[in-house]
């Protein structure tokens, strides 16, 4: 009998369904003026993404760019009417994973340097010139809105998928399987994620606890 494996990986899930609920909440904390949440998030954002691309790396085998993205002439043939050579993301929807990754990387660094002007001035705002603190705001604003755009595509495809081709990728996304929705190998172990995690989180605190401070006026 064939050993079935997972397709996703837990540490793959919890990064998806953990940006997921960061997005949600920057965007109703940006809305409310809930800015101490809104920063909080947008530091949690940061460190995801960044294990993530980690992750992408020395992950499992399906969570790996290498075994999902490739080039223009497999995309072309995909649309065409080819199968995906992976049973994870299909060619076409890795060039969106990746797009989605930088939008939302685009996204937490510009916020670095942002502030309300009151109460809340981002970690980096500082030690940025007054053009690159205004250059930060204007692509803090626009990056948000195409990642919005490309959310809802990608909820449009999903469905698609989910509902229409009857894949079973929220389920997989969910439990890390569906039906016709299995892994080729084994998952790299959850710990060393967590060990990524950790490394980016320290050092995305310790790299902003060196940023200048506001030199006081008396």
């Amino acid at each position: 009998m064939k050993r079935e494996f997972l397709l996703w990986d837990l540490p793959t899930r919890v990064f998806h369904w953990a940006l997921v609920l960061c997005i949600g909440l920057a965007w109703w904390s940006g809305e409310e003026g809930r800015n101490d949440v809104h920063e909080w998030t947008g530091y949690t954002l940061l460190v995801l993404v960044v294990s993530r691309i980690a992750w992408g790396f020395v992950g499992s085998r399906h969570s790996r760019f290498s075994d999902f993205v490739h080039g223009p002439r497999t995309t072309i043939a995909y649309l065409r009417g080819a199968r995906s050579p992976t049973p994870g993301h299909n060619p076409l929807g890795a060039w969106s994973v990746l797009a989605l990754l930088l939008l939302m990387l685009v996204q937490a660094v510009s916020g670095l340097f942002n502030s309300d002007d009151i109460l809340f001035p981002g970690p980096l705002y500082y030690a940025a010139s007054t053009p690159l603190r205004d250059t930060m705001g204007v692509v803090h604003e626009l990056a948000f809105e195409a990642l919005l755009v490309l959310i809802a595509l990608h909820v449009l495809v999903v469905s698609y998928h989910q509902w229409v081709k009857k894949e079973g990728l929220i389920r997989a996304m969910l439990v890390g399987k569906a039906a016709q929705k299995t892994g080729l190998s084994a998952p790299v172990a959850t710990w060393k994620a967590l060990l990524i995690f950790i490394l980016v989180a320290a050092a995305v605190w310790l790299g902003l606890e060196q940023a200048p401070q506001p030199q006081p006026l008396w």
